[in-house]
């Protein structure tokens, strides 16, 4: 459940929709990336349970960095991207 909410969390804020499957494997890998970026940069062992803040807030970055790095090595947005500023491709 984690995962698909941080996924769409992150898809609307990066602006770059994916399907419901893709969206969750999205917000799974990214909540894995941000705890173990917590745990490296700011030596957090273990973030506090499903309900605790700091465990969402770890995870939407993550998810965030993790679509961020996608659109950097592809050099492409979501699909809807353009057209949702007036663009045609």
């Amino acid at each position: 459940m984690l995962g698909l909410v941080v996924g769409l969390i992150a898809d609307r804020i990066m602006g770059s929709p994916h399907g419901l499957i893709v969206t969750t494997a999205i917000g799974i890998v990214g909540a894995l990336l941000g705890g173990w970026i917590a745990d490296k940069v700011f030596h957090v062992e273990n973030l506090q349970g499903f309900f605790n803040i700091s465990t969402w807030i770890t995870a939407i970055l993550g998810a965030i960095v993790l679509l961020g790095a996608v659109e950097l090595v592809t050099g492409k947005r979501g699909l809807t991207s353009g057209r949702r500023r007036g663009l045609r491709r």
